[in-house]
């Protein structure tokens, strides 16, 4: 797991060194452990390392075969890497390094393109070819690992994060209504290509990009995920899906665990990192280390989940580390949390998961955490209303958006008042899928949009910053696809996750399966109160939120006036969805 970034130019224009030494230096947190710039030609690539698989100098990057004449500049990880390597082997490929680095520059020499079929993993990488100028980028299905664009005059900048881009100048840093709106009604989630800033975009998951040496660009998705049964599927039993299931997750653990540096577990006392803890034990892992963090109580809300993850550590008798987080640490701690945020994102554990990755950070390198469990299996409370549901588009937009269009009337100011572009999105997406089932029309774009961009960007983005690597068996792609073929029904009964709750059964103990659904309580930022409330108000009554016109005040009066009577049917506050659009821009400058 690293951070990447890099400069190309097309038509004989020359690359800035210094620009990719810029952005390279944001991207320090990333990868802390070594670093490097590689230029030739046309392009200029960065590169900030962090020391999980080879941790020899020969696993250096960016990367360069001289013998191949690519060069790389690799974020993630490969977990099938092994197998690869000794396929290329056999067809007579050599090997400098024992890494995953190097297989991918390999792999795409023997498979070009179509080798982000092959692998098993997270990645976002560019491959540069010495003797035509090519470039080739590529993201993860899921999009786990980020890859941002800009545009330039002239030519392209990338990098693993928005602030590295930023850090690159000259970047058109106005604000995208489109993306606007979806950060205002879809709870924070920005869909791919677009970002909140109308300069930087992102490349969306599953997706391959070409750029000749001219500019010319050719970008197609190389993998998408088909909801329904195939084959002999409608004569499968619960009992057959459950051992398919586990299974599958039994190699998506063991997959997860390799690394030349000891891995942990981020045990939230859920099901699904519960599960991940009990698998790797039946695996035979022992001296596990686990964490778990909490918060003071506010608004007669628990801020910790204790109870159920000490019965996992005391269970599997892991090296457990319970972090607990006073009010006054929260408060002085979220300005470094917006400062870790590649974009602006509301839920409130993000400085939940920021405080437990810097403990984390002090133990070990790699954890495995449990996101995706709840799209993909059917954990949320919108999925059983979708059922019955004659306007799958209605329904969703119901238990899932922040604001009826009347009310977002009220929020933004005239100049970002157009279109219904989340409901617009929502309704083609649907609209584009084949199966009929309105359930899995919500699984699918909560698995391929929501969780790229809300919960996985979260992990990422708060793990990064303390230079941890989070692995999510959940989102393995053979996973997702078993699960995609799994009836609807099997997933939202015994409310939510039904099937997994099952095979949980046969591995950990039933007091973590059959509690209530518990969400990262952070109460403070939902109840905003006393200081919390003098901190957000500090932001929005500033003389640059208002020379930015972005919101209109007497909306922003009526949220800071009665902060407990704005919550979203997400249960977020809406007061802090728009203070921390405004306290995102501020902290990086805009």
């Amino acid at each position: 797991m690293c951070g990447i970034c890099g400069e190309i130019r097309f038509n004989n224009h020359l690359p800035s060194v210094s620009a990719v030494e810029r952005m390279a230096e944001k991207l320090v947190p990333r990868g802390p452990d070594a670093g490097g710039i590689f230029a030739q030609s046309n392009m200029v690539f960065g590169h900030r390392r962090l020391k999980i698989i080879d941790l020899s100098e020969h696993a250096q990057q960016p990367m360069h075969d001289p013998a191949l004449g690519l060069t790389l500049a690799f974020n993630g990880c490969i977990y099938n890497y092994q197998e690869l390597r000794a396929e290329l082997q056999q067809l007579g490929y050599q090997f400098f390094s024992t890494g995953d680095s190097e297989v991918i520059l390999k792999a795409y020499h023997a498979w070009g393109s179509d080798c982000v079929q092959r692998f098993n993993g997270m990645f976002a990488f560019a491959i540069h070819h010495r003797d035509s100028g090519k470039v080739v980028m590529a993201r993860d299905r899921f999009g786990i690992k980020p890859l941002y664009l800009a545009e330039i005059d002239g030519g392209l900048r990338f990098a693993s994060s928005l602030p590295s881009i930023l850090a690159s100048g000259g970047i058109n840093t106005d604000i995208d209504p489109v993306a606007l709106h979806h950060y205002l009604q879809w709870h924070a989630v920005v869909p791919p290509p677009l970002t909140l800033l109308q300069g930087v975009r992102k490349l969306p998951p599953a997706t391959v990009r070409e750029i000749e040496a001219n500019g010319d660009t050719r970008e197609y998705r190389y993998w998408s995920l088909t909801m329904g049964p195939v084959g002999d599927d409608p004569n499968k039993t619960e009992a057959d899906w459950q051992a398919e299931l586990l299974a599958v997750m039994r190699r998506s653990v063991a997959r997860r665990s390799i690394a030349d540096v000891p891995v942990g577990v981020l045990l939230s006392g859920g099901l699904d990192s519960s599960l991940i803890v009990g698998l790797l034990a039946e695996q035979g892992q022992t001296d596990l280390h686990t964490f778990s963090v909490g918060f003071e109580a506010a608004g007669g809300e628990s801020g910790d989940e204790f109870k159920y993850s000490d019965i996992i550590a005391r269970h599997y008798d892991t090296d457990h580390h319970q972090i607990r987080v006073p009010s006054s640490r929260l408060l002085d701690t979220l300005p470094e949390t917006f400062k870790a945020m590649s974009e602006p994102m509301v839920s409130y554990d993000n400085v939940g998961f920021f405080l437990l990755s810097h403990e984390v950070s002090k133990h070990l390198k790699v954890v495995q955490s449990g996101q995706g469990a709840d799209e993909v299996f059917g954990g949320y409370h919108w999925y059983p209303p979708m059922v019955a549901s004659d306007d799958a588009v209605a329904t969703y937009r119901q238990h899932f958006f922040d604001r009826s269009e009347e009310e977002y009337a009220q929020t933004v100011t005239a100049r970002f008042l157009h279109e219904d572009y989340s409901q617009q999105f929502v309704h083609n997406y649907f609209h584009q899928l084949q199966t009929p089932n309105a359930v899995d029309k919500a699984l699918h774009i909560d698995t391929n949009v929501m969780l790229v961009d809300d919960p996985v960007k979260r992990v990422d983005n708060m793990t990064m910053a303390w230079g941890l690597e989070a692995r999510v068996p959940f989102l393995d792609h053979e996973v997702v696809e078993l699960a995609a073929r799994i009836p609807a029904e099997l997933k939202i009964q015994q409310g939510g996750k039904h099937i997994l709750k099952e095979v949980a059964r046969k591995i950990i103990p039933n007091a973590v399966i059959d509690r209530p659904k518990g969400y990262f309580p952070v109460p403070a930022l939902k109840y905003i109160e006393g200081p919390y409330l003098e901190f957000v108000r500090g932001y929005l009554d500033s003389d640059t939120a208002r020379q930015r016109d972005l919101f209109q005040r007497p909306y922003l009066d009526s949220l800071m006036a009665a902060p407990r009577d704005h919550i979203t049917p997400l249960r977020g506050s809406k007061l802090w969805q728009v203070a921390m659009l405004e306290m995102w821009l501020q902290t990086h400058g805009i």
